[in-house]
């Protein structure tokens, strides 16, 4: 992180006694996530000990302890001999990521007509003015995290917690996987989608709603771009360190 005035030192200066263990993980959680949501770290980039210890000021215990984090987020994968990359989920993991979903999300979908109260309803379309605000301001990482939200939140009206749990982790992944593979310039989730879905769920009209929630997932997934290119980067200024 870089000096501000009225600092007494910068971070990598401070003696780790001085900050909580948990302080210090959630920052290097919460840097790795910031930058890989906003795509300044690619996917496959290897994340080493050493280079966060040293970048952080941190002893190796609390690295892995944000290590382990990140990949039970699925930010992270552990592979053999290679340590902790940045996640890289293939075309075919994705495409069964985004089929799981569209199952889980068509379950949801009917339940939602039935029990969505008028109050769930209107939080949805807060939830969707934030979504397009973000979307404007040029806040991604936000827009990303809204549209999860929005989800998410259709998923608690189903009054069904066990769906509502996988479909957590599913979107988790997906927006991991937009975050990474988004195609330039191409937007993976069209503004009114959200609107008109939730149109069709407050109208009562089941069917219309099951639709839209499979062509917008299935919109969203073809928004993506999927490549094998390998990228340099600079793990110090991409998490605001240097």
């Amino acid at each position: 992180m870089k000096k501000k005035s009225g600092d007494a030192a910068p971070v990598s200066a401070r003696p780790a006694s001085t900050r909580g263990s948990g302080v210090v993980d959630q920052k290097i959680y919460d840097s790795v996530l910031k930058a890989v949501m906003s795509q300044r770290l690619p996917p496959g980039t290897k994340l080493t000990e050493a280079s966060l210890c040293d970048l952080f000021a941190v002893s190796r215990t609390i690295v892995r302890k944000a290590i382990q984090r990140l990949a039970h987020d699925h930010i992270l994968e552990l592979r053999p001999n290679r340590g902790a990359i940045i996640a890289q989920p293939t075309p075919q993991e994705t495409r069964e990521i985004f089929a799981a979903r569209r199952a889980i999300e068509a379950a949801i979908v009917p339940l939602a007509v039935e029990h969505a109260t008028r109050a769930q309803i209107a939080r949805l379309r807060q939830i969707v003015k934030e979504e397009h605000a973000s979307f404007h301001s040029g806040d991604h990482p936000k827009w990303i995290r809204l549209g999860g939200e929005f989800h998410i939140l259709l998923s608690e009206t189903a009054g069904n917690p066990v769906l509502t749990r996988f479909l957590r982790e599913l979107v988790s992944r997906c927006s991991l996987i937009i975050a990474l593979y988004q195609a330039p310039n191409k937007t993976p989730c069209p503004n009114h989608e959200h609107e008109d879905l939730i149109d069709a769920i407050a109208g009562g009209d089941t069917v219309k709603a099951i639709a839209m929630m499979d062509r917008h997932l299935l919109d969203i997934e073809r928004a993506l771009r999927l490549s094998d290119d390998e990228h340099e980067v600079n793990l110090a200024e991409i998490l605001d360190l240097a």
